[in-house]
């Protein structure tokens, strides 16, 4: 249950977007991958040409007599269903006053219905759903992808809460709290601010400039009554559409769906509920006819000739944000327009990237169109690096745009930019809640499922005078809206210690709610069909070449795709203690040059196909990211091999690169979850432990080329190497190419190792509470040293975890912190077993004022855990959600890549990826319980809450 202001490039191409609830979320922006490779006279002619894509050839229209349109389409990959309910309502539909109603709904409806009033994420948690939802401008929609046996479950859980939702004043004062921590939480990054008075200055006679979860104001006057009416007025079935991807057959699915949605009324025909056209509230100034009042939000709307919105606020770099108005998503010049954005902005040889990033100027670049029912918008964002001025970085970025307009684009990169966006459309549309999600898009945007082919055609037309013409209509000058965040004080120029309340422990007067029983949640589930046995998983091949390089191969030719994963030996771990910041600095500087091509033309290699390469480092390793087109699989490994065996550094790179890290450094601290981290992992790991190291100002100074060379000689080795791959590829063609490109690569010595000393956990209660000025929220993380991967314990702590905090609306810190209390937007709970034991921590975020009670909660709920223990029934229902979500989580061919990957890592043979379903079976109450008593410690926590600090805890 989020927000999405709108998909960020690209809101076509929509990636998953699945996301736990059991995370703290913040930025509400979409995510898209982005394809770093070959000119067109060195394309292998069959990719220069292609008969046109279709996304949408096995799709089947339905409409019900109620209104209700079905989309399903087949795809027999993987053993699992996508089932989503997409409504055509959401902020567009709004007004002040009732700004956020449409998020508030989205909430509401997790919370159970008249014929089943539980929390429904114990009953997706039950089914082993991936299971969520979202609000945007122009829709809300609800997904949960689950074993094949289980989709009429979920079609009767979908078709339940679309006609009876309970909405009563207690279950919603409980849930508006939990909304405007959500709020609050994103009030505490500055981009999210600004990108709300921007919005709100460029379109102020539009709900588009109204933010799509609403105001505190707001959301604290919305009643019972006023949320009721806007669920009977916007949720029925013709306004609806469903959408059924996966592994079915079509006839029994649609008479399924048939019984299940057939018999919900349409709300609004003949019922008195009111005309859905009148949306809700009043008309603003201005305002036009149509759905929920909304405007017109063409370029005519927009705020002409403003002066740039200035916000001084709290926080740690200056931003740029300008943004013009766009036409909607089924105006012609749609393609042209995303072509121009991809020229500007995609990629390394993008434009801005050059002109900005390149030179300096700024530490991060970006765009994207938003192109939605009435109207859109595009956004260009720019973060300055130090010392840089925002007044400079408009200026050259309005000189970049004014050069497009008046001398155009070139034929090689509008190639590049199809070629971009063709790839990103396959390759976002691999796993099936993808393509669903995708079908929702156009189906409810666009008023078309087929919107995507369509695009698709158009976009072959486009040509470079299209492309300068868009620019010229679009991009004038008088027609933007620019804001300028200019922070007055770095909000963590403190040490991350400081504000800390010593140590001791909290106390509260209240009580516990009553854990949930299992069996209550079955009495409400929904029947699920016999399971057909399971098609065993296929496993790897596995093969190591004579250097020491393990490689790991899946074919799957189910997409004309391939994803490269990898993982190096060289993480963060290896950071000396003066040094935080070396292992990141080396990775991120890989793809800067080498021997034979610098770094735009490694770049453009890969750019040119629409492929990604990219290198992070992460705490034990540096991981490898790869993705192509089949056809494009060569350019990605030679391009990778040459990059690990004869990388360069350039010393102005290096620069430019130390300059983003500093900034990156800032932005970090003043984050308060990303302070809680550091603060927590200081304090729960000594100062000679890898994991205590984290980079700081002077040690990202300190850094220089010499010690990059070194450590990338030292540590970046065959042996130290694996690499997975999965997708649409000939093994033994693979296997030769890899052989003949990193053959030569060799190790000197002995591996390099590292000492990793004992850890013990806190004597008693450490609580501190960095204090950081402006801020909303608070970021509480609590915890001690946990496992790691090979411990006995794992599988068992899998599922004590599960039944703790593993699932924020299901689990019993969900329960009770989030549902019981209203206090956090979302609360959960890991063991982060690493090839080294990792932190065991619980995370949530809340009102600054409620963070002890919060926390006291938390302890209270582990000690009842650790000296009662838990329910059988609570056992077999974690194992059976665990175990459900395992199968649906590997239809995604990204997590199948990286599970095979980490158990390779980890050691745990290639057989783990088949096996790991019987080992969590193999879970006893009575192992869980011992584990429950050896693992949970309320009494030795480090607790960290990073925020505002109680008394300045009012937020907006």
């Amino acid at each position: 249950m989020r927000i999405f202001t709108y998909l960020r490039r690209h809101r076509l191409f929509v990636i998953p977007f699945t996301l736990c609830l059991s995370g703290v979320l913040l930025l509400a922006n979409g995510v898209t991958l982005s394809f770093p490779a070959i000119a067109d006279s060195q394309r292998p002619a069959a990719t220069v040409t292609r008969s046109p894509l279709s996304v949408t050839e096995d799709v089947r229209k339905t409409i019900l007599e109620n209104g209700l349109t079905i989309l399903t389409k087949e795809v027999h990959t993987a053993p699992v269903v996508s089932v989503q309910v997409w409504y055509k309502v959401g902020s567009r539909n709004e007004a002040p006053g009732v700004n956020g109603i449409a998020h508030q709904l989205e909430h509401m409806l997790f919370k159970g219905t008249t014929t089943r009033p539980i929390q429904f994420g114990r009953l997706f948690s039950a089914l082993g759903s991936e299971s969520n939802a979202f609000t945007s401008f122009d829709q809300t929609a609800y997904f949960g992808t689950v074993e094949r046996n289980k989709l009429k479950a979920l079609l009767e859980l979908e078709a339940d809460r679309m006609q009876n939702a309970l909405i009563n004043d207690e279950q919603l004062a409980s849930e508006k709290r939990v909304v405007i921590s959500e709020l609050q939480g994103y009030e505490n990054s500055p981009t999210y601010r600004l990108d709300r008075a921007v919005r709100r200055a460029a379109f102020p006679n539009s709900p588009y400039g109204l933010p799509v979860g609403g105001t505190k104001a707001d959301v604290e006057k919305f009643t019972a009554e006023k949320v009721r009416d806007y669920y009977n007025r916007f949720y029925s079935p013709d306004n609806a559409t469903l959408i059924v991807v996966g592994d079915f057959d079509t006839a029994p699915t649609l008479k399924a769906v048939e019984e299940v949605f057939g018999k919900v009324p349409d709300r609004v025909k003949g019922t008195g509920v009111g005309n859905r056209e009148s949306g809700v509230g009043t008309k603003r100034q201005g305002e036009q006819g149509g759905q929920g009042g909304v405007t017109n939000s063409s370029p005519a709307s927009a705020r002409l000739n403003s002066k740039p919105i200035v916000l001084k606020e709290p926080g740690a770099a200056a931003t740029l944000q300008v943004v013009y108005p766009l036409p909607d998503a089924n105006h012609p010049d749609v393609p042209a327009l995303d072509a121009m954005d991809y020229i500007l902005t995609e990629g390394r040889s993008s434009r801005l990237y050059q002109t900005l990033v390149e030179s300096g100027l700024a530490s991060a670049a970006g765009g994207g169109t938003a192109n939605m029912m009435v109207g859109g918008w595009y956004e260009l964002s720019a973060t300055a690096a130090p010392g840089q001025q925002l007044d400079k970085i408009d200026t050259v970025q309005e000189q970049a745009i004014a050069n497009l307009q008046t001398k155009g684009v070139t034929p090689e990169e509008l190639n590049r930019a199809k070629a971009q966006l063709k790839a990103t459309i396959i390759l976002s549309n691999r796993d099936i809640s993808s393509q669903a999600t995708q079908l929702g898009y156009s189906q409810t945007t666009a008023g078309d499922y087929r919107y995507i082919d369509r695009y698709l055609a158009a976009l072959d037309k486009v040509t470079v005078d299209d492309v300068k013409r868009v620019a010229n209509t679009y991009l004038a000058t008088e027609q933007r809206t620019v804001g300028k965040f200019e922070p007055t004080q770095i909000a963590a120029s403190q040490p991350a210690g400081a504000g800390e309340a010593g140590t001791g422990q909290t106390a509260e007067s209240f009580n516990l709610g009553s854990p949930v029983n299992p069996a209550e949640v079955a009495k409400f589930l929904p029947p699920v069909d016999v399971a057909a046995t399971p098609k065993a998983q296929r496993l790897p091949e596995e093969f190591t070449l004579d250097n020491g390089l393990q490689v790991l191969l899946l074919p799957d030719s189910s997409t004309p795709t391939v994803t490269l994963s990898g993982y190096i030996k060289a993480g963060t771990e290896f950071d000396p203690n003066q040094s935080g910041g070396l292992a990141s600095m080396s990775a991120d500087n890989l793809m800067n040059g080498t021997k034979s091509q610098d770094a735009l033309q490694l770049a453009k290699t890969l750019e040119d196909r629409g492929a990604s390469l990219g290198f992070s480092a992460n705490r034990e390793g540096v991981e490898i990211a790869g993705y192509s087109l089949k056809t494009d699989l060569p350019v990605v490994i030679q391009t990778m091999a040459d990059v690990v065996q004869n990388a360069t550094f350039p010393d102005r790179e290096l620069e430019l690169s130390r300059q983003r890290a500093l900034t990156q450094l800032k932005l970090d601290l003043d984050n308060p979850a990303r302070v809680a981290q550091r603060k927590f992992q200081q304090t729960i790991y000594p100062a000679n432990h890898p994991f205590h190291t984290f980079p700081t100002k002077e040690s990202l100074q300190s850094i220089n080329r010499q010690a990059v060379v070194e450590f990338y000689q030292t540590h970046y080795r065959p042996d130290q190497t694996i690499l997975t791959l999965l997708g649409d590829f000939d093994p033994k063609a693979v296997r030769s190419l890899l052989t003949q490109q990193l053959a030569q690569w060799q190790g000197t010595g002995k591996p390099p190792t590292i000492a990793y000393p004992a850890v013990s956990l806190p004597a008693k209660i450490e609580q501190f509470n960095p204090i950081m000025p402006g801020k909303t929220q608070s970021v509480t993380i609590l915890g001690y040293r946990g496992i790691d991967r090979k411990d006995p314990r794992y599988y068992t702590s899998l599922v004590l975890n599960q039944i703790l905090g593993g699932d924020t609306l299901s689990s019993r810190l969900g329960t009770e912190i989030r549902d019981r209390q209203g206090l956090t937007y979302g609360i959960y709970s890991a063991f982060q077993a690493g090839r080294h034991a990792g932190p065991f921590a619980i995370r949530m975020q809340t009102d600054p004022a409620d963070a002890q009670k919060a926390i006291a909660s938390t302890r209270k709920l582990l000690q009842q855990i650790q000296t009662q223990g838990v329910k059988a029934e609570e056992v077999q229902t974690a194992k059976r959600s665990l175990t459900s979500s395992y199968t649906v989580s590997l239809a995604s061919p990204d997590a199948l890549a990286s599970t095979i990957l980490m158990n390779a890592v980890f050691g745990l043979g290639e057989a783990e990826l088949r096996d790991f379903p019987q080992k969590i079976q193999a879970v006893t109450l009575d192992k869980v319980n011992l584990t429950a008593e050896e693992l949970l410690q309320p009494d030795k926590l480090a607790i960290v809450t990073a925020g505002p600090g109680s008394a300045t805890a009012q937020g907006k």
